[in-house]
Formats: structure tokens, sequence, C-alpha cells
């Protein structure tokens, strides 16, 4: 199973950003959980 991580991002340039920064900008940001760890081998 994969593990999700909550991560902010800017809603206009879609780059991540800080939660700090994302607090204290609610409306031009957007916090969405992605996903992190190994991906799975390929042969």
């Amino acid at each position: 199973m994969s593990k999700t991580v909550e991560k902010a991002r800017d809603a206009g340039t879609g780059k991540f950003v800080t939660k700090d920064y994302a607090k204290s900008h609610p409306k031009t940001t957007v916090v969405e959980k992605v996903k992190v760890g190994p991906t799975k081998h390929r042969k």
C-alpha cells in the first residue's frame, strides 16, 4: 500500500509551495494528497 502526504500547490502555476504559504493564501492555493514511496520494479 502506498503512503500519501499532503502537499500544497499554487492554483495558478501548479508549483509546489509551503504549507505556511498555503495557510496564509487559501484562495490561491490547493492542498492535495500525493503518493510517495518506492515505485514498482519493472522487468
